[in-house]
């Protein structure tokens, strides 16, 4: 016997106005992404070569996040600054403004670095941890490649012109959706306003974040701007409004006023046109399974993973949630056994299948118990 369960999803709308559908934004490349669901709501010649400028700083920060993790890397440990890293804070570059020997924790350099955009402030980490800026380059590739950056190479740590730091918005998207996932806590850091280094010989210097986003009523939290005279403005942004993350990156806006316009025009429209369902929560029991010859007649199933779609508001309606399994089922069952499919649909297409696991064991009735069952079932139908 077959059984399909048709759930129909119920959308709660969210109160914003309708954006336009045609939306034109004015960068060389853009890409927009609901970051629950993963699916991408726009995107602009997202795939051609970009100089990402100090977006290459989110790597940076990337992978000294990674190593205090692991425990290889402290907050409260220190580095010894280098006449190299000094020179770029003379040189006219954004800068934190550290001095030559000066003992600088990895905490303030990470500031510095994510909040005064400082390329002296990346040398320096960059050569505490790798000895070189050349060696710290290599590890931000070979991270860029572990996490799916295909058509990214860094040269450098803080993202100076360089014809071998190229990377695309896409990549730039992958990059600031894991720091996103995997470093929630060290990702506030982004969206502080303002960083103070008292620095050596001289009074201290307050600087805010270069992020205009911060400063609007969008629910901005990050990421990182970035500017080089042959890319002229980036901006890899993200909003978390209402329980909807988003995540956009503009490459080639024209001025400073532009990549704040655009890159909030782009924001809006995700917020504006679409909405972001919660078919499934991890680990959560969902629905009963009819089981046959078991002690219990039925087992609570779930699946393993958060399942997110982003619909188009006017479409809500068209989408479908049905589980499937051939059923009842028929005892034992272990738990974690796939025993259904969850099937979403939108619009008449298979947009998604994820397994059902059950929730708990079902042990099987012994011999007299199942011959009962068996004859029960014969007459009434009835499992």
């Amino acid at each position: 016997m077959f059984k399909k369960l048709f759930i129909y999803i119920l959308l709660s709308s969210f109160i914003f106005k309708f954006a336009n559908a045609n939306l034109d934004i004015k960068a060389r490349t853009a890409i927009l992404q609901d970051f629950h669901s993963g699916e991408i709501l726009y995107e602009k010649e997202a795939d051609i070569s970009i100089y990402p400028a100090s977006m290459t700083k989110i790597m940076t920060a990337i992978i000294a996040f990674d190593l205090i993790k692991s425990g290889d890397l402290k907050l409260d440990e220190k580095f010894i600054i280098s006449e190299k890293a000094w020179r770029l804070s003379t040189s006219g570059y954004s800068s934190m403004f550290i001095m030559v020997g000066d003992e600088v924790s990895v905490e303030n350099l990470l500031k510095g670095i994510i909040i005064a955009s400082g390329n002296d402030a990346c040398i320096a980490l960059a050569e505490g941890i790798a000895g070189t800026e050349e060696e710290f380059a290599i590890l931000m590739t070979t991270k860029a490649k572990e996490i799916g950056m295909e058509n990214t190479n860094f040269a450098n740590s803080s993202g100076i012109n360089n014809p071998d730091n190229y990377s695309t918005v896409r990549d730039i998207l992958k990059m600031s959706k894991y720091l996103i996932q995997k470093h929630p806590k060290f990702y506030q850091m982004f969206a502080e306003k303002k960083f103070t280094w008292d620095r050596t010989g001289g009074d201290p210097i307050t600087q805010g974040n270069r992020n205009p986003l911060l400063y609007k009523n969008l629910g901005a939290d990050g990421i990182k701007t970035g500017y080089l005279a042959v890319e002229k403005y980036s901006l890899a942004s993200s909003i978390n409004r209402n329980g909807r993350r988003l995540i956009a990156v503009g490459s080639g806006f024209n001025s400073k006023n532009a990549r704040s316009r655009e890159s909030t025009k782009l924001l809006t429209y995700g917020l504006t046109n679409y909405d972001l369902v919660n078919i499934a929560t991890a680990n959560e029991p969902m629905y009963n399974i009819d089981v046959w010859l078991g002690k219990e007649n039925s087992v609570n199933v779930y699946t393993n993973q958060d399942i997110y779609k982003t619909i188009k508001k006017a479409k809500k309606k068209l989408l479908k949630v049905s589980v499937k399994y051939d059923g009842p089922v028929e005892a034992p069952i272990n738990k974690g056994d796939k025993i259904a499919i969850l099937k979403v649909v939108y619009n008449n297409e298979i947009v998604g299948e994820y397994d059902l696991l059950a929730s708990n064991n079902v042990k099987k009735v012994n011999l007299f118990s199942r011959l009962l069952k068996s004859l029960n079932y014969l007459i009434w139908g009835d499992v």
